[in-house]
């Protein structure tokens, strides 16, 4: 098949359904042979099943391309070190990793369990960086060899990480730390050819249908902005060589908007030369805050609900 993406190899996490599923099936049309990594759980984490990974692959067959199913757990090391071991059995190569595997538990923080807070972190922030360790080493490995990939790595926050959710304090907190380990893995892997961006999208998903309702249904005409396949090219920009140069970067990604997040930066500052008292330095903050950009927001605060 002919396209951005021909003759790279993509694995994508959590591709039987969604975002994933659209990621896979658009890497495909333009020419990637695809690793399709699903365990098949419920909207929470619940059961498990090869099903959805196996059905997308079918798609994707169907269409003249390329892919296997994967079906381990992408947030234990031999589960991430398998996903890898596929790609590597069925076509030699790694080019792309797609890190977008995930559910919800959400509750507001008085009653959010402990379970429910390590069950959200591990499968979104331990699910990326398990994945991304075993891809680094193999794309180090591999420039060492002089064989330099253009490997790219395309990570999965959302508006909750950036602004903060009501009612999402343990997803939030996740897809956050994957902004933060976007930035480092960007810096650390630049010298082996790899680039790695983030990507926060709005599409209309199991996670986000329970969640925003009313925001995320289908229109009856005209353009559906909500469609998880709105998202997908510009991951799949990010996933191929013509990306080149662009790393280290979040965007936001809804319908046919794309914005470039500029994430933390100074803002309005004074320096008085010598220590505060309490008393002074809260005068100075109350100074200062009028001077921001934009004030500070909690994405979704009127639209989460709220889990008593």
């Amino acid at each position: 098949m002919t396209g951005i993406c021909a003759g790279r190899v993509a694995a994508v996490t959590g591709a039987g359904r969604g975002l994933g599923r659209a990621h896979a099936l658009a890497l495909a049309a333009e020419g990637a042979r695809v690793v399709v990594n699903d365990l098949g759980v419920g909207p929470g984490g619940e059961g498990g099943s090869a099903g959805p990974a196996r059905q997308v692959v079918d798609e994707i067959r169907a269409c003249g391309g390329e892919a296997v199913a994967h079906s381990g757990d992408i947030a234990t090391t031999e589960g991430a070190a398998s996903l890898l071991a596929t790609a590597l059995d069925a076509y030699g190569r790694l080019d792309t990793l797609v890190n977008n595997a995930g559910f919800l538990r959400d509750r507001m923080l008085v009653n959010l369990d402990e379970d429910d807070w390590d069950a959200v972190l591990r499968v979104h922030l331990k699910g990326h960086f398990l994945p991304l360790k075993h891809a680094a080493g193999y794309w180090r490995a591999e420039h060492r060899a002089g064989r330099a990939r253009r490997a790219r790595v395309v990570n999965t926050t959302s508006g909750a990480g950036l602004l903060g959710s009501v009612g999402q304090g343990n997803y939030a907190a996740a897809k956050a730390g994957i902004v933060a380990l976007t930035l480092v893995a960007a810096a650390e892997l630049a010298r082996y050819g790899v680039q790695v961006n983030a990507v926060a999208p709005a599409a209309r998903t199991r996670m986000t249908e329970q969640t925003f309702a009313d925001a995320m249904a289908a229109p009856t005409t005209g353009f559906d902005a909500m469609a998880p396949g709105n998202v997908s090219p510009l991951v799949v920009w990010l996933a191929s060589a013509d990306s080149a140069g662009v790393s280290g970067e979040v965007f936001e990604a809804e319908g046919g908007r794309i914005t470039v997040m500029e994430g933390w930066h100074p803002g309005p500052t004074t320096d008085k030369g010598r220590r505060w008292t309490p008393a002074e330095a809260g005068g100075a903050v109350r100074e200062l805050l009028p001077g921001l950009r934009e004030p500070g927001a909690v994405y979704g605060a009127a639209a989460a609900p709220p889990r008593d």
